[in-house]
């Protein structure tokens, strides 16, 4: 493959300006939109040599055969125009958002004569002002039942609407209470426009100046005698309480914001968006993220604010964010056109903000890994993925077993190995094993003798373990050996190693001298998702959307936390014994201490004297601890 890409532009031709630029391949399809301040700076980064770019990157512009752009008056208008341009071509090497799944809005349809209220997933009807989006329907349906009895307006169907009106007859929902448009015969059309009105400010977030006025309205009528009206005030007052109950005051209540929590990986993200007004979430949504091309987090939170704003209605005061993109400052005006006022785009630093950032980065967390579960549990996806390994890896037949290791240690100590299995693309807990590893000299030694051990046992009549079994965190006994089933022994058709080339070899030549070279082996390197084979110069390049390559990661992240598991086990174990190994103190006063600190890591680094605070424990026995300690002290990595 040549370095230097045919299409490459000379450097004077690229402009200084500000503007937009298209990757495109050699049927014209887009491939690619992205912005620049500087046009000229942006495009040399795809234009460096091959070999430097990051690996799908590389991969879009050795599939691109031409590069254009265009020139923009400001860095506002590169952000416009990229929006546009992104939304038009949808082009395949950009971010593309995937929901989990359609999430009902309450919508008020303030295009019509009489504003109704509705639950929908449509979110294209005209002249509709949207709230939301809610998790479930029922809670919609719930949060309308309570808001028309403080706020009347009309629930009933365009048809019976129409009819009612020309009829003169109230429509059925309005016969029973449930309608409170013109269409009831109980206020005209001005009436209830106001009552809508009311109803799109209270959701908006005017929490504060409804209820006010309406104790105020309240107490008036009950001064005056007029207890049928004070009766009418205190259900309205009791209806906005209930509404008000069902969301908990997250933020003070003036605050109207919208917040992003983003966990992501290499391939996909998830963002996690929590609507506030007047302090409550109103709304929640998860959406999926996919990525092609290496992009930074910086980069999505620029995407996720174009795309969630680009046709809003509904802008905030206040956007907060994981990390600020460059454009912050473009974005703010981008965001302010909309608005009409100032919008401000902040990273919550401390106190309440930032605990709400911290539990929707947890909701995107799990949301993304149930993301990824589904697509590794799902059978047709499943067949799918072991499938595309069969051809992608050149195997004679699918994979419907694979073994993956992993190694685990702290600067060098405690050096333990972690075998995970999947059949049919499905975990099997019960046949995990750990390795403890008494002498090493590199992750790669410690990989052949892993699989040395563990290739052992394909050459046995029965199966004889002397290794721990781990299923989850708890020690499986072991069954009587007349009983045991030779569940160690079943063969492999793929060995999946995590790392990268160096891994690799050492798998292969553990194969080669166990005599098993029809094992095929592979291994997966975590900074570019890389697939290797042995003997090769190049890996091999799954699709970021295939299931081969989510069942590949899903086998190598279960692997690498079972042998974290196991090896922070065998680091508790060991901190006691290396303590049990001081004068004085015994079983006791090593668990005061350890609770005390809370971390091994604490109590390595504490004095002396922040040791003898410790119940039970005096000046002498204190420096005997952390000499002692000190003299164990282990490097980390």
């Amino acid at each position: 493959m040549a370095d230097v890409l045919p299409y490459k532009p000379r450097t004077g031709e690229i402009p200084t300006d500000p503007g937009v630029y298209r990757f495109r391949d050699a049927d014209g399809r887009v491939l690619y939109v992205g912005k620049a301040k500087n046009l000229r700076q942006r495009l040399s980064n795809y234009f460096a040599p091959l070999r430097t770019l990051h690996e799908r990157t590389r991969r879009m512009v050795t599939t691109a055969a031409s590069v254009e752009w265009t020139v923009v008056p400001t860095d506002v208008d590169s952000l416009q125009l990229e929006y546009m341009w992104i939304k038009e071509f949808d082009p395949p090497f950009n971010v593309r958002y995937k929901d989990d799944k359609s999430y009902p809005f309450m919508a008020v349809t303030l295009g019509d004569e009489a504003p109704r209220v509705i639950v929908t997933r449509n979110h294209k009807i005209p002249g509709a002002r949207y709230f939301g989006p809610y998790p479930k329907v029922w809670a919609v349906h719930e949060t309308i039942d309570l808001m028309v009895k403080a706020f009347p307006i009309r629930t009933c169907s365009d048809s019976s609407y129409k009819r009612a009106m020309q009829t003169g007859r109230p429509c059925f929902p309005g016969q029973i209470g449930k309608c409170g448009g013109p269409c009831s015969m109980t206020v005209s059309i001005e009436e209830h426009r106001a009552m809508v009105d009311d109803f799109v400010a209270f959701m908006a977030g005017g929490d504060e100046r409804f209820t006010r006025e309406l104790r105020k309205r309240m107490l008036a009528a009950s001064a005056a005698m007029d207890y049928e009206a004070a009766a009418k005030y205190r259900d309205k007052l009791t209806a906005i309480d209930a509404v008000l109950g069902k969301s908990a005051l997250v933020l003070p209540s003036d605050e109207d914001a919208d917040l992003f929590g983003i966990a992501e990986d290499e391939l996909a993200a998830v963002v996690q968006h929590f609507v506030i007004r007047g302090g409550r979430i109103r709304g929640v949504r998860a959406t999926t993220i996919e990525k092609e091309i290496d992009i930074s987090t910086a980069d999505l939170v620029d995407q996720v604010v174009q795309r969630a704003y680009g046709d809003a209605q509904d802008v905030p005061k206040r956007v907060f964010v994981p990390a600020l993109p460059d454009d912050a400052a473009e974005l703010e005006v981008w965001l302010r056109e909309r608005r009409g006022r100032r919008v401000e785009i902040a990273v919550p630093q401390r106190g309440q903000r930032a605990d709400l950032m911290r539990t929707a980065t947890i909701n995107a967390q799990q949301a993304l890994i149930r993301h990824k579960t589904r697509r590794t549990s799902d059978y047709v996806a499943r067949t799918q993925a072991l499938t595309d390994l069969q051809e992608a890896l050149g195997m004679s037949e699918a994979p419907l077993r694979i073994e993956c290791f992993d190694i685990s240690h702290l600067g060098g100590t405690n050096v333990v190995a972690s075998m995970v299995v999947f059949e049919d693309g499905l975990p099997r807990k019960d046949q995990y094993r750990s390795f403890n590893i008494p002498e090493t000299t590199d992750d790669t030694d410690s990989m052949y003798q892993v699989l040395r051990r563990r290739l052992a046992y394909l050459d046995r009549p029965e199966e004889q373990v002397d290794e721990v079994v781990v299923e989850d965190e708890a020690v499986v006994e072991q069954e009587p050996a007349a009983k045991r089933r030779p569940r160690f022994a079943y063969p492999p058709q793929l060995l999946l190693v995590d790392g990268g080339q160096p891994q690799v070899e050492a798998a292969a030549r553990a194969l080669r001298d166990a005599g098993h070279p029809e094992i095929a082996v592979c291994g997966i390197a975590k900074r570019l998702e890389e697939i290797w084979l042995p003997g090769e110069d190049f890996p091999v390049i799954l699709p970021r959307t295939s299931e081969s390559l989510y069942l590949l990661q899903r086998l190598r992240d279960e692997a690498h936390r079972f042998a974290i598991t196991h090896q922070r086990k065998r680091r508790k174990n060991d901190i006691t014994t290396v303590l049990a190994e001081v004068p004085g103190l015994g079983a006791s006063r090593i668990k005061v201490l350890l609770k005390h600190f809370g971390s091994v890591a604490a109590l390595r680094t504490a004095e002396p004297g922040q040791i003898e605070e410790v119940q039970g424990i005096g000046p002498v026995l204190a420096q005997n601890i952390h000499n002692h300690l000190s003299s164990r002290q282990p490097s980390t990595r």
